[in-house]
């Protein structure tokens, strides 16, 4: 039976062999000694007896054993030698008592490389063993600023609290996110209990996953297992039957490919066109004379939250401009607790379309989307890299520019105060461009920066203390609060004078959006070529963005600011052109440079004249957690 066995896995080992070569690939084992950096440029550091995955033994420490076996780790020397004698020799062993002294082996990046046992290995790759115990050397390359050192010192860290050697990433901050998803704190370390329900549920998604074609994918079974998980939830996947898993798995199928696009999102600047012949325009809707049943999900309640009054202003906008054609319904005082149930009984209640109004809502909107192929459903937030749902936002920064040449001309003592919310996607633009704004009308205005979502802040105090005499509050007011700190307003002995406000049209932005559905442009902006994301990011020259100003406002600053909306409306004029500072250096030094979009949206930088900085998480009131987990700006710390 030995000899049987050797003979097929010779010949398993002279295909390998001959793929190898096919492909211009090194047809036998990797060696260690040959992809080491240079001594000096690394330490090793024992780190004990442990089960090492069969799938990541990669190859041997030196070249002595590699030429007997083909890079899959099977034998490639002929039946008569006395190699195939051993192998098969313990492989009879292993049959009938199994292979207990462990072997050696260096670790390095993720792989493992045999010092003592390659025919071991090769005999337990053969019968389909899972791992193997092992002595395990651990080569640790010295700090660097690359990409692939900096996720590998990520996962000595996680290693330290959990050590589990069998996932890795391909993007820094996973091993930070799957410590959260699985429910654990930064630095809680695991007990033996949980690592054993990880490994059970990481095996189950794996064998799912890599029957599906994981395996040939551009991301690690770990990315798409953590992107399953922050989805679906740890626990509700540890409930899933076999099936149920293969269903998720296959619905959830385009979000793995996304992960592994180098250009994940597709900004859209401006709505759609598509060129219409004459006979095309008397072909009806797709949709017929039914109405196209519409589901707002807002967080809070337009009573009690502006931004929630904003959408709620758009959708009777919707119901006004398309009174035969669109029926809405809106559910308020959405949270993390009832959102799918909401987003359920939208789905139920026969919605076609629904839109969710925070970047809270990202991961519900896409389960449901991915459970209901045929409801359309739309996310408000920035850079959301999603397959199954599109999202929007709004170029407020454009008329962010505009109040901040407001503040800067009408500030006498040159300090203004910025109040914003949270450092999410879009508001570290809009910051930006208010100062920017300001130092082009006023070459010596600072802009103290104020957040309303830290922890343990009283902002009025902060106002009194820096004497700012012009401050950008909140965008807009609620109908039932009569309070007047809200755009642009001015502070002096003689009271407080509003300036102008911004002003979001979401209305604007809906209508336009229905009318690519009812015209039959929508599916246009779905290139099938492509895994984008599509990301909506309309702004003044769509008319989703204005500013009102206010009889307060001096003749000249009102026709100055009008010519600048004037600019920015037609494109002749970008707030982030030029040459730009940030309060640690040069950001563009090319004056005929403009900043790309996608620069603009994912900026981690302040101006120059912005007196602050952006907060970490931990600084944030709670009440900001989901919203910083969805949109959550990157600081880039180099």
């Amino acid at each position: 039976m030995g000899k049987e066995d050797y003979k097929k896995a010779l010949k398993l080992g002279k295909k390998d062999y001959q793929m190898r070569l096919l492909r211009g690939e090194r047809p036998i084992l990797q060696v260690l000694d040959d992809i080491l950096p240079e001594r000096g440029s690394y330490s090793e550091v024992p780190i004990g007896r442990v089960q090492i995955p069969i799938e990541q033994i990669e190859g041997t420490k030196t070249v002595a054993r590699s030429s007997s076996f083909a890079g899959n780790f099977m034998p490639i020397l002929r039946e008569d030698t006395e190699f195939a004698s051993k192998w098969i020799k313990l492989l009879d062993s292993h049959v009938e008592e199994g292979i207990r002294d462990p072997i050696k082996v260096y670790e390095y990046l993720y792989k493992f490389y045999v010092i003592e046992g390659n025919k071991r290995v090769s005999v337990m790759k053969y019968t389909g063993a899972v791992s193997v115990l092992g002595d395990v050397i651990r080569i640790v390359p010295k700090r660097t600023e690359e990409k692939e050192n900096k996720i590998y010192y990520e996962y000595l860290d996680f290693y330290r609290l959990a050590p589990i050697n069998y996932i890795w990433f391909t993007q820094e901050g996973g091993y930070a996110k799957l410590q959260e998803a699985v429910g654990k704190e930064p630095d809680e370390k695991w007990t033996e209990e949980e690592i054993l329900k990880f490994s059970s549920i990481f095996t189950r998604f794996t064998a799912e996953y890599q029957a599906k074609g994981g395996d040939k994918l551009d991301i690690s079974t770990g990315d798409a297992f953590l992107a399953f998980i922050t989805l679906y939830g740890y626990d509700v996947i540890d409930e899933k039957t076999t099936s149920e898993m293969q269903e998720l798995i296959a619905k959830s199928w385009e979000e793995f490919e996304l992960l592994g696009e180098d250009s994940e999102i597709d900004l859209k600047m401006k709505p759609s066109q598509k060129k219409k012949s004459p006979l095309s325009i008397l072909h009806l809707p797709a949709q017929g004379p039914r109405k196209l049943n519409i589901a707002f999900v807002y967080e809070k309640t337009p009573g009690t939250s502006a931004w929630t009054y904003a959408h709620e202003l758009g959708r009777l906008h919707l119901e006004q401009t398309f009174p035969e054609e669109v029926h809405t319904v809106c559910y308020e005082n959405g949270t993390q607790e009832n959102i799918d149930s909401l987003l359920e009984d939208a789905v139920n209640s026969g919605c076609d379309m629904i839109f969710t109004t925070t970047p809270a809502f990202v991961q519900a909107s896409v389960k449901a989307a991915i459970a209901n192929p045929k409801v359309r459903i739309l996310n408000c937030s920035l850079n959301t890299s999603h397959r199954y749902i599109r999202t929007y936002y709004s170029r407020m920064y454009e008329a962010k520019f505009l109040m901040g040449a407001i503040a800067g001309a009408m500030a006498e003592n040159n300090k203004l105060t910025y109040i914003a919310d949270y450092p999410i996607y879009g508001s570290i633009a809009n910051i930006n461009a208010f100062a920017l704004g300001a130092k082009m009308i006023n070459p010596r205005a600072k802009v103290y920066l104020e957040w309303s979502a830290k922890k343990e802040t009283d902002i009025e105090e902060s106002i009194r203390e820096t004497g700012s005499s012009c401050i950008s509050g909140r965008d807009m007011v609620i109908p039932e609060e009569a309070s007047r700190f809200f755009g642009i307003y001015h502070i002096d002995e003689g009271g407080l004078r509003n300036f102008g406000m911004p002003l979001w049209h979401w209305g604007k932005f809906y209508e336009q959006l229905i009318c690519a559905i009812m015209d039959g442009t929508w599916r246009y902006d779905d290139d099938p070529s492509t895994m984008k994301a599509i990301n909506y990011w309309w702004g003044m020259s769509e008319g989703v963005i204005d500013v009102v100003f206010s009889k307060y406002l001096p003749i000249g600053q009102k026709r100055l600011a009008g010519l600048l909306k004037t600019a920015i409306s037609t494109e002749v004029f970008n707030p982030f052109s030029g040459i730009l500072y940030s309060q640690t250096g040069v950001v563009s030094d090319d004056p005929g440079r403009i900043l790309t979009s996608e620069e603009i949206m994912t900026m981690d930088w302040l101006a120059e004249n912005v007196i602050g900085s952006i907060p970490d998480k931990e600084e944030l009131k709670e009440q900001a957690e989901p919203v910083i987990k969805q949109q959550g700006v990157k600081k880039n710390e180099g």
